[in-house]
């Protein structure tokens, strides 16, 4: 299904920067129906996948095609990403841990515990080229009460397996992306509002911690990045800032963004989860690939 937005129900924002002429965006509806939409995550071989997390099911989405199911009883997944071998990466919030799927369907659980305690409820995650994994683990709603961590983490799986953390936060992280050269993790605080930057190693090993955009307007979800750089950050609207951190502009969805990835098979469309329904703007750049 593709039901473009009347362009009076895009509210764009001008903002004053070096910045990306959104006055021609257009948004397109092409999935609808779900109860809170999450984690979209592009394939190499052409389709979508994004989490309905009441729904309990991850969803599979081809364009020009209706979804379909990926898989029933996801454990509650949130983020999800691909790998530069096509396998599948989820944050399973109701099972509290991170899992890999191959391309024959095997399950490989990657990380549910630190230190011998259960992680909190892992969110959103992130591979860079070389195969380092991050992810972060915050805790929200009634899986407060369940927590056996005294902290909301930012963590790092090692090539070797290994579980370490890049960041003990006060505040919940939320959302996680890579710089396109991958050297950069940035990391979204649905609490203080704000993204952290922190500078990555050769060997994935994170330093250099610091905000690099405050006062988000909304609450900070979902993040993305461009090959030039440049920020997709979901709150309140979809937001856009430079490398730097300076806001470029951004544009009002008629529902609440929560997260975001690039897709298409010119990787310029940015598909956007948004409550009931998943949306596709074309852009003319060019989303940031580690896969």
């Amino acid at each position: 299904m593709r039901l473009a937005l009347p362009i009076a129900l895009i509210h764009l924002l001008s903002v004053s920067a070096p910045a990306q002429d959104y006055s021609d965006l257009r948004i397109e509806k092409v999935a609808t129906g779900y109860i809170f939409t999450e984690g979209p995550a592009w394939s190499r071989d052409g389709y979508l996948i994004f989490s309905d997390i009441p729904g309990d099911k991850l969803l599979h989405f081809k364009p020009g095609e209706k979804p379909t199911n990926f898989r029933d009883n996801s454990n509650g997944a949130i983020g999800n990403t691909f790998d530069v071998q096509g396998r599948l990466y989820s944050c399973e919030s109701h099972s509290r841990r991170v899992t890999r799927t191959d391309k024959k369907g095997k399950i490989e659980v990657l990380a549910e515990r630190w230190q011998g305690k259960r992680l909190n409820a892992p969110n959103d995650i992130v591979v860079r080229k070389d195969g380092q994994i991050y992810f972060t683990d915050p805790a929200f709603g009634n899986q407060q009460d369940t927590r056996e961590l005294d902290f909301y983490g930012v963590f790092h799986i090692s090539h070797r397996g290994e579980l370490d953390v890049v960041a003990k936060s006060k505040g919940r992280p939320n959302g996680i992306a890579l710089s396109p050269n991958g050297r950069i993790l940035y990391v979204t605080n649905s609490d203080q509002r704000n993204v952290r930057a922190y500078d990555l190693d050769r060997n994935g090993e994170a330093s250099n911690e610091r905000v690099l955009i405050s006062n988000i307007a909304g609450i900070p979800d979902g993040i993305k990045v461009d090959e030039s750089g440049n920020l997709y950050v979901a709150s309140a609207r979809m937001e856009v800032y430079t490398a730097e951190g300076k806001p470029i502009g951004g544009f009002v969805m008629s529902e609440t963004p929560s997260n975001c990835a690039f897709g298409d098979g010119d990787f310029e469309s940015l598909y956007i989860t948004a409550r009931t329904s998943v949306y596709r703007v074309r852009l003319n750049v060019k989303g940031s690939l580690q896969y």
